[in-house]
């Protein structure tokens, strides 16, 4: 029997969220050193309007997945944390230097120490870059920055499953969406098995509801065994006497999945036109918002990533 259709993985939004709301975790699970010095009796911010400007000034666009935080030490000492999440499939030639591009700019911006952070989300064991450097005459420039790779943890899925860290619950979920992504039937059974895990651990209604919002945007199933996975949800729900979400909230979640996702192809598709062809590419955004569905939306950015000239992208918007 052939395979069904698989949605795309919408990887970006659901990381960013994550990072929003389970900082110390995201820190404790891939930089626990970190996460020890900083003082949570302070809170942190969250940076997104200060990294909207390092990200112009960068000119590398628009990241969605990218994070600013603004935390204290123990020692009282302000530091920002640059938090960069690479979700591309393979690996990109000019990671190191966009890497650093962020890290001068926010610099040069705000005059403050800013420590740059990525997880890697690809599948190659051996692309692990940490540094970028140039110089020449005795003179030398040079960014070292901190990773954490997701392959790591693909093998761990007993530890995984039965962390009490959201975090790792979103690393599963990734490694297993990866992992199926020409097995939407396997896919389908992962994901009920890492939705049953958080009443098993007997969390609370809140941060149940949180955990199966996250994991829900990232294990995208086709039409037919989305209905089949909310009949396998239904089961959990009543063994554990709690709903994850009503009917109506689910579809509210479809809607604003389906919205960010649109905003964040809108801020790609914009951030690519203004850097590669100026005002006048920034003139055709009114046609590509145009686009009815986020499929012509999708063709439409991989054609941008390879047109050689503005005629020809007025050509494909004609």
């Amino acid at each position: 029997m052939p395979k069904r259709a698989q949605k795309p993985e919408e990887f970006d939004s659901p990381w960013k969220e994550a990072l929003h709301a389970y900082l110390p975790q995201f820190l404790l699970f891939f930089f626990p050193d970190i996460q020890a010095d900083i003082d949570w009796s302070r809170g942190y911010e969250d940076l997104d309007k200060e990294f909207q400007k390092i990200a112009r000034r960068a000119k590398v666009g628009k990241r969605l997945a990218d994070k600013l935080f603004k935390v204290w030490l123990m020692d009282g000492t302000e530091h920002w944390l640059l938090i960069h999440i690479e979700i591309q499939g393979d690996h990109e030639k000019e990671f190191e230097q966009r890497m650093f591009d962020y890290n001068a700019a926010a610099r040069q911006l705000y005059n403050r120490d800013v420590i740059s952070l990525s997880i890697l989300c690809d599948d190659r064991p051996d692309w692990r870059p940490t540094t970028f450097t140039y110089g020449r005459w005795g003179c030398r420039m040079e960014l070292t920055f901190r990773i954490a790779k997701l392959l790591d943890h693909a093998e761990k899925v007993e530890e995984l499953d039965t962390s009490d860290n959201p975090i790792a619950t979103l690393v599963l979920a990734h490694c297993k969406t990866l992992e199926t992504r020409r097995d939407p039937e396997s896919r389908k059974a992962w994901k009920l098995r890492i939705v049953r895990g958080p009443f098993q651990r007997n969390w609370s209604k809140e941060k149940v509801r949180e955990a199966f919002r996250v994991i829900d945007w990232v294990m995208a199933l086709p039409d037919d065994l989305e209905a089949e996975f909310l009949d396998g949800l239904d089961e959990i729900e009543e063994e554990g006497r709690m709903e994850f979400v009503t009917s109506i909230e689910r579809r509210g979640f479809k809607r604003g999945i389906e919205e960010g996702i649109r905003t964040g192809l809108l801020e790609a598709v914009s951030g690519t036109l203004k850097n590669r062809f100026g005002a006048a590419g920034r003139r055709l955004l009114p046609k590509v918002r145009a686009f009815a569905d986020l499929a012509a939306l999708r063709r439409f950015k991989d054609f941008l990533d390879t047109a050689e000239s503005l005629a020809e992208v007025r050509e494909y918007l004609s």
